[in-house]
């Protein structure tokens, strides 16, 4: 049996009962943290162009909602557009073993295609577990390091698996319709890194790719159009091949159903690349154990992983940022604003903070340096070492093996509903951010999927 076989077979088989309580506790949290963050988003100003270029095209079919903007679109640009949503703040969920967001391409997938069959909560939710799965032993499959040191954005490239296994789920295809529906997500699997080269806004556009699109390959199985089987593995043309030079398919079916990947995401406290986060940790642990501050510094070496000092450190813009995506992209600014404001937030990548002199002046000072001890043990965890020098001689050292909100340093219940009820705060009434927060707490039991 081929793996995709193999994972199609997983889908089409599994059950609500047969999912462990963690589990179902674990994709609930999930569908929590991407719905509210892509909530968060919704008054952001790219996103409110592009929701009305797409709805000025005219398109009558309106069965899927736009979270948090009282609007209805078609199936597909309604996926396209909350998945554009759940990336744009830089707080959605990572799988770190994968290198993927998982779900900022599969809940909106799952949730549109949800609102237009009138499923179930419950049945949303037994397919978001699906496309978790899907997504996380394909990008492991990948071979981390190797797919994105050839420039590849896992979570475009394997997302698209898991939004078509989604919602070939809540189609109810067969075994066979979920084989063709990941054998055509793999032939149209795409997204790269080239966005970082000149600080281009549209990261957002590979997971809204790889949502529609995986959405898309389900519909056509189910039209009956096959998809090819051997999709990672042919010879010619063969996605993992392809794409990476350390490729494992074996990661695909080993242990499925019964080692659940999705209990192993990370949860983002900071918005910003996942790589960042464990700078800005070592940074605050600084400040609080030895009250150290801006002034008295006078440089920081920071040594990490090779993807992490190439996405957050190697860069023009990484080194000296001047735009939003470049500052959400850069050790050293993140570094500089744990150092200089006690903490990193959405108004840390505001234009105007960015400019700051005295910010600038502590970005020229930190400097990040791969070391081959955090690369060896990426991705299992995503560490650094931090070296911070102080202009009277003193200087001082911690490393942080594992970020906060990470599997082995995870944030408590409190701290994710608060994280959710804060970035709805942004753009919600208080009564709404409650009520919103009671629904998605209660997924399981609602009739149908609402429209928030």
């Amino acid at each position: 049996m081929t793996e995709i076989r193999t994972l199609a077979k997983f889908v089409r088989e599994l059950t609500w009962e047969d999912v462990p309580d963690q589990v179902k506790e674990a994709v609930k949290n999930v569908v929590l943290d991407s719905v509210g963050v892509g909530i968060g988003a919704c008054q952001s100003k790219g996103i409110q162009k592009v929701t009305s270029e797409f709805s000025a095209l005219g398109q009558k079919d309106e069965t899927a909602g736009v979270w948090g903007q009282n609007r209805k679109m078609s199936l597909e640009n309604a996926i396209f557009i909350n998945a554009m949503e759940g990336h744009t703040l830089e707080l959605d969920d990572v799988h770190t073993d994968s290198k993927t967001h998982i779900g900022t391409v599969v809940v909106p997938a799952a949730w549109g295609m949800a609102q237009c069959l009138e499923s179930s909560g419950q049945e949303l939710l037994l397919a978001v577990l699906c496309g978790y799965e899907v997504v996380s032993r394909i990008g492991m499959a990948l071979g981390v390091s190797s797919h994105r040191n050839r420039g590849w954005h896992a979570t475009s490239t394997a997302g698209i698996f898991g939004a078509a296994a989604a919602c070939g789920k809540l189609l109810g295809l067969g075994e066979d319709g979920l084989v063709w529906a990941m054998g055509m997500a793999g032939e149209e699997a795409c997204g790269t890194w080239a966005f970082l080269g000149d600080g281009a806004g549209c990261k957002v556009l590979n997971p809204a790719v790889a949502a529609s699109n995986g959405a898309k390959c389900a519909i056509l199985a189910k039209a009956g159009m096959t998809g090819p089987e051997h999709v990672l593995t042919v010879e010619d043309g063969g996605m993992l091949a392809a794409m990476s030079d350390s490729f494992d398919v074996t990661l695909v079916a080993e242990n499925l159903g019964q080692t659940w990947e999705i209990l192993k995401m990370d949860n983002k406290p900071y918005p910003c690349c996942r790589s960042t986060h464990c700078v800005i940790d070592g940074i605050l642990k600084l400040r609080e154990l030895y009250g150290v501050r801006a002034e008295a510094v006078d440089h920081v070496d920071v040594y990490t992983y090779l993807v992490g000092n190439k996405q957050c450190g190697m860069s023009p813009g990484s080194r000296r940022p001047t735009i939003p995506v470049e500052a959400k992209f850069s050790s050293p600014f993140t570094a500089a604003c744990a150092l200089l404001d006690g903490r990193v937030g959405l108004e840390s990548f505001t234009p105007e903070h960015i400019g700051k002199p005295e910010l600038q002046a502590m970005v020229s000072r930190v400097k990040v340096i791969t070391d081959e001890a955090f690369t060896d043990k990426y991705p299992e965890h995503w560490g650094c070492r931090i070296e911070l020098f102080c202009k009277d001689g003193k200087n001082y050292e911690i490393t942080v093996p594992d970020a906060s909100g990470s599997v082995d340093n995870p944030l408590t219940r409190r701290q994710l509903l608060e994280k959710i009820s804060g970035v709805l705060g942004r753009v919600l009434p208080k009564d709404r951010v409650e009520q919103t927060m009671e629904v998605l707490l209660s997924l399981d039991q609602a009739a149908r999927v609402p429209f928030l």
